[in-house]
């Protein structure tokens, strides 16, 4: 027998059940995502064969809806109607959904999926006494790893750690539904118990990445132009979303450039940087030669240009190509580096 405490959890969750409910957003991604977790919170699983009817917005007939949301619920507490991208379907039958609103049915509820909910119109306004509006919007980029942590765990079931959320947004950049395509595959990568990891992330999203990063460094550094721009033209020749994670790579391996600087100028030897900053075996020598050839100065001042660079890209005044291929002529050229 349920307790008690038990049917007041229950109850409480019905008294919060709205008739309607809107969930707007332009991201696929992310309203799909409060989607499942407003149906997960409608209904259980085994209940949505005999409750649950979702259609597409260009499919949808008006009437058909409203005789599916009236329909008495069999073997379930509710009825629920999902109209997919329904931009169109409001538009198109506005009136009739307002008299709908008015007075919804008290056993069906109605989702409606769209990329636009202008607030002055009758159906907003209505919508505020009657249901409930979720906005979603793709998170800003300082938001990104808390994000993706939770995302790990809903979507996954995941322990993502803190680290590798951070170093799979730097790999990656900030287009939200592209970070969240290469969790999708770490998820299927990494072995059902572990958690995901920053070895892990430079596995599997960066490891060609991060080597392309080095190794056009490394002629940098060398004074090699010829087999720096070489190196750089293969980056984006090879990697098909170069153009977005190219300078995260480069930002990611000067960080690390200026992380062992520091630590050698306060007494750590070698080997003990290589294994704070988890060297690959095969650049583990390449790298310590790299920051034997820079001062401290140079590298932050490499990362302040990077930065610029960053900016610059998202602003629309350069693009990525232009701008990494002059920094590396500019490098080599005024022989900064070699």
């Amino acid at each position: 027998m349920p307790s008690v405490n038990s049917e007041r959890r229950t109850q409480d969750v019905e008294r919060c059940i709205k008739p309607i409910y809107v969930i707007c957003g332009i991201d696929g991604g992310l309203v799909g995502r409060r989607y499942q977790e407003l149906i997960d919170q409608l209904l259980e699983p085994d209940q949505r064969t005999m409750g649950l009817l979702a259609v597409e917005g260009k499919e949808a007939r008006v009437f058909q809806v409203f005789d599916e949301l009236r329909t008495l619920p069999f073997l379930t507490p509710r009825r629920v109607v999902v109209v997919r991208d329904a931009d169109d379907f409001v538009s198109e039958n506005r009136s009739v959904l307002e008299g709908y609103f008015d007075a919804p049915c008290p056993s069906g509820v109605l989702v409606l999926t769209v990329e636009g909910w202008p607030a002055n119109t009758r159906l907003a306004k209505k919508l505020g006494s009657v249901g409930e509006l979720f906005s979603v919007s793709p998170p800003k980029p300082w938001e990104m790893p808390a994000e993706l942590i939770a995302y790990a765990a809903h979507r996954h079931a995941r322990k993502l750690a803190k680290d590798a959320a951070e170093l799979l947004v730097e790999l990656t950049g900030d287009d939200w539904a592209r970070v969240c395509n290469e969790l999708d595959k770490l998820a299927v990568f990494v072995d059902v118990p572990k958690a995901i990891t920053v070895d892990h992330v430079e596995q599997l999203v960066g490891h060609n990445r991060l080597f392309g990063a080095f190794d056009v460094i490394d002629a940098v550094t060398a004074g090699k132009q010829g087999l720096a721009l070489q190196r750089l033209r293969a980056m984006f020749d090879q990697d098909k979303d170069a153009d977005y994670t190219v300078v995260g790579a480069f930002a990611f391996h000067v960080r690390r450039l200026f992380q062992a600087k520091a630590m050698l100028s306060r007494g750590a030897n070698p080997a003990a940087v290589a294994k704070e900053l988890r060297l690959f075996w095969r650049i583990k020598d390449a790298f310590m030669a790299q920051v034997q050839r820079l001062t401290l100065e140079q590298i932050a001042g490499l990362l302040q240009i990077l930065a610029e660079i960053d900016f610059q890209i998202k602003t629309g005044q350069t693009r990525v190509e232009v701008a990494i291929e002059q920094l590396v002529l500019t490098m080599t050229h005024h022989d900064h580096f070699s």
